[in-house]
């Protein structure tokens, strides 16, 4: 490797602000110190703030789909390393759209955390304690179908921000119970946080969830050689099927899409489901095949399921 970064010429991290996201970013430092012997200081985090991270956006509690897509948290950061202001990014890759700018590439991830949700409520244990038409906080378009499909009792409230947020507006009753998803609790040492992890059998996760991704400019041969030596293979791997099932779909944050790839040495267990956003239809199912043949398991996946689901599934509204 040439050009080691130092305390002179620090290698530029951006990341968002939030706690979630400087533990992402502090994590993805930490690997590259480990993996080249090098101190603290030939880093910079810098953090970057994006549309999604409005305050405004986030204290009018509008759904996200009135404001914009998966680009809401990543247009200014990419913007900041096509600039050169940064030199690579750390993404939660559950937030990340299926394709990336002229100029950037999204090829390394870091071992990926648990996938669960995880439920939230002082009061009950599960969602099956939850009282009929009790009011449950969510963001998620995904979360919020599911949840209707297993309970259409209840009702769903916009529930935006990042996680301190979110735990702050439950404490003040906004809602009884909310969701959050594992991984990010587990990176930010919040385990007591969980009332329970939710089982992909009874929720399956987002697509890419609990990954880290970073993301360099295409050209960029040092960092490509840097980052492969962080880079972990089995979750690329799973991430590959995932996102591939997700782009066949035309997915963003306005569908609700879950996806899970598992591997089994080298075999993958690739399970999927599409939902119409008040959990009035959902249609799910799987599909297993060799592990390096995840892209297209996933395109295939995504094809049962929307010839099952019929033209115009996405295109109803609530």
């Amino acid at each position: 490797m040439t050009h080691k970064p130092t305390a002179d010429a620090p290698l530029k991290i951006g990341t968002r602000g939030s706690p979630l996201a400087l533990a992402q970013a502090h994590e993805t430092r930490s690997r590259l110190m480990a993996a080249f012997d090098l101190p603290e200081d030939a880093f910079e985090i810098v953090v970057i703030k994006t549309t999604g991270d409005d305050r405004s956006l986030i204290d009018a509690d509008r759904p996200l789909k009135e404001i914009g897509n998966k680009g809401l948290f990543t247009k200014e950061i990419e913007d900041a390393m096509l600039n050169g202001d940064i030199d690579i990014a750390v993404h939660s890759m559950k937030d990340m759209p299926t394709q990336q700018p002229d100029g950037l590439i999204l090829n390394t991830y870091l071992p990926r955390e648990d996938t669960r949700d995880a439920f939230i409520c002082p009061a009950h244990d599960s969602l099956n304690d939850l009282p009929q038409g009790a009011v449950v906080g969510t963001s998620s378009l995904r979360r919020r179908a599911q949840l209707l499909a297993r309970r259409p009792d209840l009702e769903v409230v916009e529930f935006r921000g990042n996680v301190q947020t979110r735990l702050k507006k439950l404490n003040e009753g906004v809602a009884v119970a909310t969701f959050l998803a594992m991984a990010g609790l587990n990176r930010m040492s919040m385990t007591d946080v969980p009332r329970s992890a939710i089982e992909p059998n009874d929720m399956l996760p987002a697509v890419a969830q609990g990954a880290i991704g970073i993301e360099r400019r295409s050209d960029d041969t040092r960092m490509e050689l840097m980052l492969a030596k962080i880079h972990d293979t089995d979750t690329g791997i799973r991430l590959a099927a995932e996102r591939a099932f997700l782009a066949e779909l035309d997915g963003s944050c306005e569908t609700p899409i879950a996806a899970l790839a598992e591997l089994d040495g080298g075999t993958m267990r690739l399970r999927g489901e599409i939902l119409r956003p008040d959990g009035s239809k959902s249609y799910a199912g799987e599909i297993s095949g060799k592990a390096f043949d995840g892209p297209e398991l996933g395109r295939k996946l995504a094809k049962d399921l929307m010839a099952q689901a019929g033209p115009g599934f996405f295109d109803w509204k609530a």
